[in-house]
């Protein structure tokens, strides 16, 4: 059989149903063959239950409202079969989702009841079993049917955004129905059955500047024109309401704030009409003079404001810079002020919006202009020189007192000081000139020579009388003029030679010459020889004209052993005016020459000294004699060192002097009374030490174990190894070296050991305590321990 299920869902499909019973019991039963298991939906309260005996029909789902809070279980629906005839023989069973725990069945009658409160928003449906059986032999009567358990959903949730606060922004003065942001809420209530998830949209706060779509929650714009600088946030409250909005449904908020944001609709406007503004003269270009600020009401780049002058007499003299952090325009001096020139300045200041707007450009226009005056304050002006430099001309050797020049400064400002002037001495250290204090009269104190110093520079000072801090300061260049005082010379230190065997009118030389003056008053060069040896019969000279000359040889055959030196004088005149001259002697020399002219001796003597020695033998022969006394001085010194007695005297044996002192030791623990390394002999560092008294006949090599004590050694310790190396040492005297130390120091714990005072005197010290200090000791120990036993015997 068949199982069918009543699936009246409104009240429609129970009319329905309802007309399908009336019609069955007028037609009479069908489908008697196939047995099947109904479903009733329960309509109103338990046992209005509508029976369809004759027909079965398709079922598949009940339907069971959420949220239920009443007193009982809710009645679901009841399952019922064909074969049931209400004898008890028939028991239903239920299995599935929540069977047993949330669905419940009665087995006998087939009423289905929810026990727990349902929610959709859990769980939308379950999915059951439902089978009838035998009830005593649970055989199963009926194949299992499945059926679906719908929740069916009420108004339980109410709207919910997915923020709780939503920012937005938009320009100011933007026009009306401007989108502004969009908000959206969500319900969990079944979309799809009544109106319970159907959200719509309202504004609670911000009207009338912000309205809200109630279909999609778009806000936007309300009002035209909201400007920034009047109200720059709003706080907006949606509210988003279930149920189609009527009256009953739930519902969510969210709050907007919005944001205008700035558009360029403001220029620029200076607060004042004019600034007034001062400066001193005496500022130097690139100072700042004062500043001006238009206001811009507009933020960031909309509010970025230039400055520029744009007219005004001050124009060439200032300029103006844009600050833009503080958004000021900085006047600045371009160049430098005179008081007494110009008192005040005139400016015409322009402030621009950097970024301007399209859109509103009809606002305009975006700048604004002010005026700025400038007053020029006086200021203590130091003295100003007529010329930034002077540069005088002196001639050279000028009598002293002479007028090189003048030098004038004033006083630019209105008082008109009286100026007095001096000579800065570092650029005149040896003071060549002096000037005139009042008038500015530069003169010489000393002829001045052009070939010492052929310009001097030196700087004046320029003070006012009654201001001594206001100083100027300016250079003056002093060229010395050149005078011809200065006769020419030879260029270099000539020496001519000549050969024997030169050949008439032969050159041998060229000469130059050098004048310390300037060009203007040396060459061209005039070389001539003296009027009274005009006609020298040896020599001759010929001028060059390019302040050079040749002299030549005139005859032929000279001979050294005859005459070898020849003085030749040349008179040099320049071309100063006046010309001066001097006469420069050259000299000759006699030289023998090869046959092709080449030197080969310019020495007259080399002729006479062939029979005798040559310089290089006379040196050898200084050198052997030389040679020869060194060796005699050597072996007389050697003769001398071995007369020498190999034992030295007595008296120069240090070892053997007793050195006594008058106070007592300090014992062992002294350490000041004596410097161990007076006993060690520093050439025993090496391990050797040789001995002055005698001659080692070999080399004595020291045992490798025995090595010098240093010099914090124990004095025992130290004899203990003088003593080894002594009887080991076969190069040592045949006698004992002693040394006596009379000294103990101070500090010793045993006190003094010397007996010199207890020879006659006795003593009541005990020394019991020398039996305590070893066997080195034990000998005192026995002699002043026997006195106290001689003491007790008698």
């Amino acid at each position: 059989p068949k199982m069918k299920e009543d699936s009246c869902l409104q009240a429609a499909l129970l009319c329905l149903g309802m007309l399908c019973y009336s019609h069955a019991l007028s037609t009479g039963p069908l489908n008697q063959s196939r047995p099947s298991l109904h479903g009733h939906r329960e309509k109103g309260k338990e046992g209005q239950v509508l029976h369809r005996s004759k027909r079965g029909w398709v079922w598949n789902q009940f339907f069971v409202i959420e949220e239920y809070t009443g007193p009982d279980p809710v009645l679901v629906g009841r399952l019922h079969s064909d074969i049931d005839s209400g004898d008890g023989n028939i028991k239903y069973i239920l299995s599935g989702e929540g069977a047993g725990i949330i669905f419940v069945i009665d087995d006998k009658s087939g009423n289905i009841h929810a026990t727990k409160t349902l929610d959709r928003e859990e769980r939308a449906q379950y999915t059951l079993t439902a089978q009838a059986v035998d009830r005593n032999t649970n055989r199963p009567l009926e194949p299992p049917s499945e059926f679906i358990v719908k929740v069916q959903d009420i108004n339980d949730n109410p709207p919910e955004f997915l923020h709780e606060n939503y920012h937005a922004n938009v320009p100011e003065r933007s026009n009306v129905g401007t989108s502004v942001i969009q908000v959206t809420a969500s319900d969990a209530d079944d979309p799809t059955y009544g109106n319970s998830a159907k959200l719509v949209y309202s504004i609670l706060e911000g009207q009338p500047y912000f309205s809200v779509e109630a279909q999609t929650g778009i806000i936007r714009t309300a009002l035209p024109n909201m400007d920034r600088e009047a109200k720059e946030e709003y706080h907006v409250v949606i509210q988003a309401k279930d149920m189609g909005g009527h009256m009953g449904g739930l519902s969510g908020t969210t709050k907007v704030t919005i944001t205008l944001t700035d558009v360029n609709d403001n220029p620029p406007k200076f607060p004042q009409s004019v600034y007034q503004m001062s400066v001193s003269e005496a500022a130097i270009p690139g100072e700042e003079v004062g500043r001006v600020k238009a206001k811009d009401p507009d933020i960031g780049e909309n509010g970025l404001v230039a400055y520029s002058i744009i007219d005004g007499d001050g124009m060439d003299m200032f300029e103006i810079t844009t600050d833009y952090e503080t958004q000021e325009g900085v006047v600045k001096l371009k160049k430098t002020l005179d008081y007494e020139t110009k008192k005040s300045y005139s400016l015409k200041v322009e402030a621009a919006n950097v970024h301007i707007d399209p859109k509103f450009i009809s606002n305009g226009p975006f700048k604004d202009t002010v005026t700025v005056k400038i007053a020029v304050e006086d200021a203590d002006e130091p003295p100003v020189f007529l010329k930034p430099g002077y540069i005088f001309e002196v001639q050279e050797n000028a009598a002293s007192g002479t007028v090189v020049g003048k030098v004038h400064a004033k006083d630019p400002d209105a008082a008109n000081s009286a100026i007095r002037y001096s000579i800065d001495r570092h650029t005149d250290l040896e003071r060549y000139f002096v000037i005139n204090a009042e008038d500015g009269n530069i003169k010489t104190t000393k002829a001045l020579d052009r070939e010492e110093i052929a310009w001097h520079n030196i700087s004046v000072f320029a003070v006012e009388v009654h201001k001594q801090h206001q100083e100027a300061k300016v250079p003056v260049s002093i060229k010395v003029v050149d005078v011809n005082d200065n006769a020419p010379k030879f260029a270099a230190a000539y020496e001519a030679f000549v050969c024997e065997n030169a050949r008439s009118n032969q050159q041998f030389i060229t000469i130059s010459a050098d004048d310390k003056d300037d060009s203007a008053n040396g060459p061209r060069f005039i070389f001539s020889l003296p009027p009274e040896i005009i006609h020298n019969p040896n020599f001759t000279l010929r001028d060059n004209r390019d302040n050079t000359a040749s002299v030549l040889v005139r005859r032929e055959g000279f001979s050294r052993q005859k005459q070898d030196l020849y003085l030749l004088p040349i008179v040099i005149s320049d071309g100063g005016l006046p010309p001066l001259s001097s006469t420069n002697t050259l000299t000759i020399r006699v030289c023998g020459c090869d046959s092709s002219g080449s030197l080969l001796s310019c020495n007259a003597e080399a002729f006479v000294l062939n029979a005798g020695l040559s310089t290089g033998a006379l040196i050898a022969i200084l050198a052997c004699i030389v040679i020869l006394l060194v060796i005699v001085v050597l072996f007389v010194t050697l003769k001398r060192q071995k007369k020498e007695p190999l034992i030295v005297f007595e008296e120069e044996d240090v070892r053997e002097n007793i050195i006594t002192y008058d106070d007592e030791g300090g014992g062992e623990e002294d350490t000041e009374a004596f410097d161990i390394a007076t006993l060690q002999n520093p050439d025993g560092i090496n391990g050797f030490i040789p001995r002055k008294d005698i001659k080692p006949e070999y080399q004595y090599m020291p045992r490798p174990g025995l090595r010098p004590a240093p010099n914090s050694v124990d004095v025992d310790d130290f004899i203990n190894t003088r003593i080894q190396e002594a009887d080991n040492d076969p190069t040592a005297p045949p006698y004992d070296s002693i040394q006596i130390y009379g000294y103990e120091g101070r500090g010793s714990v045993a006190g003094s050991l010397s007996s010199l005072e207890s020879a006659t005197t006795d003593s009541d010290l005990d020394y019991d305590y020398l039996q305590n200090w070893g066997p080195r000791f034990k000998k005192l120990a026995d002699l002043y321990g026997s006195k106290d036993t001689f003491d007790d015997d008698s």
